[in-house]
């Protein structure tokens, strides 16, 4: 695992191909190893990886964990997770959401070395924001992997088109339009004020 490579974002690939195939322990290690940037693996095995965002899309984010977060402070159950964390999924893939919640029950078990490691589970509720460099198609397929897995509810969120699409398993993705997005499910209770995230793409006024 020595000889795996760090990656300068200047001369970033998108897409890696390994052979063989890393293994789940080398696959962290190298995320490790290349830690400025968010990195994810395919079911087929493939690497892709992603250089930090902008500005606009980093303050979307940081709004969305807040808000997730402090409805999450007023229960102090299972785990919110930032894009940070990942997650080894049923699939052979790893992949990182912008936001997620883990349910308690999930937890149960975990030792302190599972949970300073990428987890190997699959989070209840997963957001994803767009960033003006991903590709919607391939937004959409990373949300169908969610739910395929095991994802109970799933946020797409298009600030360019101030729209979210919900995914649920066994149904069609519905758009909202609303100002304000209702959670269910695992995160009964939550309401995502999208006033305040749209806010966050707006230039200042001089």
């Amino acid at each position: 695992m020595s000889t795996l490579p760090r990656f300068e974002t200047s001369s970033l690939p998108r897409s890696l191909a390994v052979e063989p195939p890393l293994t789940d322990a080398e696959f962290e290690a190298f995320c490790l190893k290349n830690e400025d940037m968010q990195i994810e693996r395919t079911s087929e095995g493939a690497i892709r990886m992603n250089p930090p965002t902008g500005a606009m899309t980093g303050d979307g984010n940081s709004e969305v964990n807040y808000q997730l977060r402090s409805w999450w402070n007023t229960h102090e159950k299972g785990r919110v997770f930032d894009s940070n964390a990942g997650f080894f999924l049923a699939d052979g893939s790893m992949l990182a959401p912008d936001s997620s919640y883990v349910l308690p029950e999930q937890l149960k078990g975990l030792t302190k070395r599972q949970l300073t490691g990428l987890l190997r589970l699959c989070p209840a509720f997963v957001i994803e924001l767009l960033s003006p460099t991903d590709s919607f198609p391939e937004a959409v397929r990373k949300m169908q992997r969610w739910i395929a897995n095991g994802v109970q509810l799933g946020w797409l969120i298009d600030p360019d088109r101030k729209r979210v699409l919900v995914y649920r398993p066994g149904n069609e993705p519905i758009e909202c339009l609303a100002l304000k997005l209702d959670g269910e499910g695992p995160i009964q209770g939550f309401s995502l004020d999208l006033r305040k995230v749209w806010r966050c793409y707006q230039v200042p006024a001089e």
